[in-house]
Formats: structure tokens, sequence, C-alpha cells
């Protein structure tokens, strides 16, 4: 299917245009046929003489209507623009035009309504039409001339239309969700209903989306799927949808809520935009109503220059780079111009002079978005956050197994993992890390090196995960929950003497270990013996007993030889050693399963 949304000046006859198309109603109140004002949006479809399937949007016209208008034109890829040949262009007309360039649509058709009320002023208004268009995607879109209640060239409107159709680029079905909601209703036995123009994406039956609305967002299910009164299991882009959701009352749900796919997109409420059509930035009020979707939000916006501005909105909204909105001063109901992101996810303005750096670079951005600078700018980025961003390029896109693209990172850019990050930010980690731990190891020869939490927050990293990476490429080494520095764990320092007075005592006699006293004479604290053992020189077994680490190989050759089981008292004696000595060390056998311990006194060993 293909959606098509109506633009024009109010009483030009959009409505009477769709009816004739389509034979359905698009005026769906009492109020709208009493009154023959479309107030409201409407909708309607038919099938083209190509078999194509096409939905229609039909708009108010007049002015005190605009902000419906702005719903039903933000999400439609294409526009119908209606102007009564026997009146010519009017300020509405203007108001739509400008609605269409700030939104940047780019395919349409020019309709020339009611040429048998003023069949000599067809060739002036057409060039009045093509003059004011001038500067948009319309300037050069076809036009038709209609009577629609003669039927006098609907055959060729249609013909035309199947053309223009035929050359729009094919949205991606296999992306990202977000259906901007324009209506929210409940239907009996069914509960709540909601209807938009999927412009993207698939949508299931089944599925499970985020609802990001007026009062925050919370999780749905698509119980069912129609489109053009029909059911589907599944439908894709660009179609004109109604869902009916489980989990929400339609109270709950208002034109500008968002059904999106969920963890897909950023709800961001800043925006960093570049002005597109319209009045400059420092002539227009700082409260302004930001048309996005079919949302319409009060915003404030701060000026940077003529074309740059931050914009704070009233409420987040599913927005991402390259983004089209239009802006409105809610006091006249004037369309002022349009606007695009180029920045979704700005960074705060909390020290003097940070608005103006900020506002430098956002003049050198583009709606292609600068994915060395983002990165650069915050040090590190998850790629998810990227890829939300749409700062990704096939952002949208997903393969067959549901995975996004590849990308590939720019230069400067280091990726690491799920993580993108700055590749100067990522030396310096390193070389701040080695300094530190060359301080740490001058001061105390002995240490552990600094725990992992400390190095992390030493660095502020971002993720633990890459807290092993920055360590690997430094050349450093973890252990035991520590980094440190590589090769430092076998340095003793002042304390070498005297581990090697011991290991001389233990190499002529390996299991009489030497005394508490001894060692402390030596100058051989618990710290001093932790040391030793993780350089390997010594073995440190319970009850303070320190011996070398060939030790337990030693013992497991003498106790092979007793008659087994044995008890402690033969195996003290076998090793000549005493029982201080003799416990922990078959302890620690036990444990690696050289001997197994049978009862309270005996042991063998495990063949």
């Amino acid at each position: 299917m293909h959606v098509v949304a109506t633009a024009g000046h109010v009483d030009c006859g959009k409505s009477t245009l769709v009816r004739a198309l389509t034979g359905m109603e698009p005026d769906r109140w009492e109020e709208e046929r009493r009154r023959g004002l479309t107030i409201d949006l409407g909708y309607a479809w038919t099938e083209l003489p190509s078999g194509r399937d096409v939905a229609f949007v039909d708009v108010p016209g007049h002015e005190r209507f605009l902000g419906n208008m702005l719903a039903g034109i933000g999400p439609a890829p294409l526009v119908c623009f209606v102007v009564a040949a026997d009146e010519g262009w009017q300020a509405q007309s203007s108001d739509h035009r400008d609605a269409v360039a700030a939104l940047g649509i780019e395919h349409g058709v020019i309709v020339l309504s009611r040429i048998d009320r003023a069949p000599g002023r067809v060739d002036d208004v057409l060039a009045r039409t093509r003059s004011e268009l001038a500067g948009t995607g319309l300037q050069n879109a076809p036009a038709v001339a209609v009577s629609a209640p003669a039927g006098t060239g609907l055959a060729e409107l249609r013909a035309t239309l199947d053309d223009v159709l035929a050359t729009v680029p094919s949205p991606t079905a296999s992306g990202r969700v977000r259906l901007w909601v324009d209506r929210s209703f409940t239907i009996a036995g069914s509960g709540t209903v909601v209807t938009g123009t999927l412009a993207a994406g698939t949508l299931v039956q089944g599925d499970r989306l985020e609802l990001l609305g007026h009062d925050g967002s919370r999780s749905v299910a698509v119980r069912g799927l129609q489109s053009r009164d029909t059911s589907y299991s599944s439908l894709g882009p660009v179609n004109r949808v109604a869902l009916n959701l489980r989990d929400v009352s339609a109270g709950d749900v208002r034109r500008g809520d968002a059904l999106l796919t969920p963890g897909a997109w950023v709800a961001t409420s800043v925006l960093g935009v570049r002005r597109t059509t319209g009045v400059s930035y420092t002539d227009v009020p700082e409260r302004l109503m930001v048309h996005a979707g079919t949302a319409a939000v009060p915003c404030r916006l701060r000026p940077f220059d003529a074309d740059h501005a931050r914009l704070v909105l009233d409420r987040p909204l599913p927005l991402v780079l390259g983004d089209r909105m239009v802006l409105r001063d809610p006091g006249s109901r004037m369309v002022l111009g349009g606007a695009q992101v180029l920045d979704a996810d700005p960074p705060a303005l909390r020290r003097r002079g940070d608005g103006l750096q900020w506002a430098k670079r956002l003049s050198r951005l583009d709606a292609g978005g600068d994915l060395l600078g983002e990165v650069a700018g915050r040090g590190a980025m998850e790629e998810q956050h990227l890829r939300r961003l749409g700062l990704l390029p096939g952002a949208d896109e997903t393969g067959h197994d549901g995975a996004a693209p590849t990308a590939v990172a720019p230069d400067g850019v280091k990726v690491i993992g799920g993580w993108w990050v700055h590749a100067p930010l990522y030396q310096a980690w390193q070389e701040r890390l080695r300094t530190e731990l060359k301080a740490l190891h001058e001061r105390d020869p002995l240490t552990l090196g600094l725990s992992q939490g400390a190095a992390r927050d030493l660095l502020q990293l971002p993720a633990e995960a890459l807290l092993g990476h920055v360590v690997r490429d430094a050349g450093l080494e973890q252990d035991a929950g520590h980094v440190r520095l590589a090769g430092s764990g076998g340095e003793l320092g002042a304390v070498e003497p005297a581990v090697s007075a011991v290991e001389a005592k233990l190499a002529s006699a390996p299991f009489r270990a030497p005394e508490a006293d001894e060692l402390v004479s030596l100058g051989l604290g618990a710290r001093e013996l932790a040391a030793a053992g993780r350089a390997g020189r010594l073995l440190r077994l319970g009850d303070g007993v320190v011996l070398l680490p060939t030790a337990p190989a030693l013992a497991m050759r003498e106790l092979a030889r007793l008659e087994q089981p044995f008890t402690t008292s033969q195996a003290r004696q076998a090793l000549g050693t005493t029982r201080r000595v003799a416990v922990p060390l078959l302890e620690y056998l036990d444990s690696r399963g050289w001997t197994r311990r049978l009862d309270a006194g005996h042991r063998s060993v495990v063949r």
C-alpha cells in the first residue's frame, strides 16, 4: 500500500476529491458533514489502475485546525496538493505549502479542482501555484486539472498518482517500528484500537511494543492487525494500520503518542536543530509548538544563530538524527518554518562557554551526523545507543536473523565489544593506569596492585568490560581481582634476602617449617609472606606454616610408601616433622584430591 495525504486551503474540494476517487466518505463526524467542513483527519482507500493500493489521509484546510492538518501530513511520504481553480492560491495554501516544505516532502501531485467553475483560469492558477511552490519538493510535481462532481480528469489523476508512486523509494520493511498514533478508540468485544501510518518496519500479531505516551512509557501487546477493514497476521510499510492493543485502555492512548520497537529508540526532550525553512531563529518567540509525526508538543527555543538552536520539549519524543519537524507560533497559529534534528542527545550545558562550543560544533554538522564527533564528545558510547540515535548507517535495517548490519568505525574510534571508544581517550586510559601502577610499585614493591574496582574508578570507565581490554593493551596483568605491572608479582624488593634464607633452610629440611618468631625476626610478616606466595617462592598453609612449593610432591612420594591407610602420626613420622606442620599439609593434600580422608584418624593416597 501507499499512503497519500491531502493538502490545500479550506473549501478547495479535498474531501470531495477523495470521495470521488475512492467512493468512501472521508469525513467521519456528523458535524463535518452537516457543516461541509473537514475538522479532523479522514481516511479512505482505493485501488489504482496498476493494481497499487493507495490510502488517503484527508486533512482539514481551515487555519483553526492547522494542528490536525500537521498530524495528517507528518507521517505521510506523499502529498496531493489541491488548489481550487475558481479561488486560486489562498492564505491557507501558504500554510500548507510551508508545512510540506518544512517536512521535506518530495513526492506529490498538484491538483487544480473545480475547473468546471472557472475553466478559463486553469493556466493562471497553475502558474501561480508553481510559483508559490518554488523551492519545495513539489515545485516540479505533475499537475492535473479535475472536476470531481463531473468526473473530469479523475482517470488522468489516477494514472498520474500511479506514475508518481512508482518513483517513491521502497521503505525499509526489516527496520525498527515507529508508528505515530493518530486515533484511539474502543470497539466492543475488542477493546483498545489505535491507528496510524506505518512508514517503516513490520508489525506482527503478538508483537510487544513500547508505547511512548503523554504520561511516560509502557509495554503493550498487539492483539490484532487490520488494514482497509481486513485482518492480517503481519503488515509492512507503507500502510494505514489499525492495531488492537492489549494492556492499555483507549483513554491512555492519544494522538501524538508513538508505538515503538522496544529498546530501539531514544526518547529525547532536548534537541540540537538546524533551520530548513522559514523565519530566522533569532526572530521567533521563545515558546513554540513543535510538530513531529502526529505529535504537537510545546517547547522552548534557544537560538545560537539564525539557523541553529537548542529545543527543549515539554515531553520526550522518539526523534533521531535527520528527522524533520514543523515549528509553529501557538499564538498566531502560523507555520514559522522547519527544523531538522542534528543532535538527538546533546550534552548538558553546565559551564560558561559550553553553549558556544556546542553551537560551533552544531553549525559544522550535517544531516548525516558526525559519528567521530559524537564519540569524541562522550569518550565512549555503546554501539546500540549510536544505532538508537540514528548515527550508524543502516540504523533502521536488520538482517533476516534480526541482527543489525555491521558498522565500520571511522579512524579515531576503537571498537571494543559493544562499545565505541575515542582512540585518544583509550590511549590516555592506558597511560594513566601504567603511571599509577608504576608510582604504586615504587612506593610499595610488595603491593598487589590496584583492585579492579579502584582501576575502573581511576579511569572513570563507563563499563566494567572495558577494563580487561585496557589492561591487556597497556601491557599490564590482572590476577586475583587486581591489576599490576607485568612481572611485578615476582619482585620481593627488600625482603628478598629473608625469603632466600627461608628457602635455604627448607631445602635441607623440607618439612621443618620455621616457627612464627623466626619468621618475625627475619622481617617476614603476613604481607611479605603473601608476596612470596604470589611470586611462587613459598607455599603458605594454614596456621602460619610456610614450606617450599615442592613440599606437596615430596610429601606424596613418602606417603605413597606407607601401608594404606595411614594415620596422621604415621605421616608425621614418615615426613620427619611435627604435628603443627603435618596436619595443615595433609589437609592441603586432601584439598587437591591427592589424598582422601577416610575417618577421623585415617587417610589413604589416591591412586
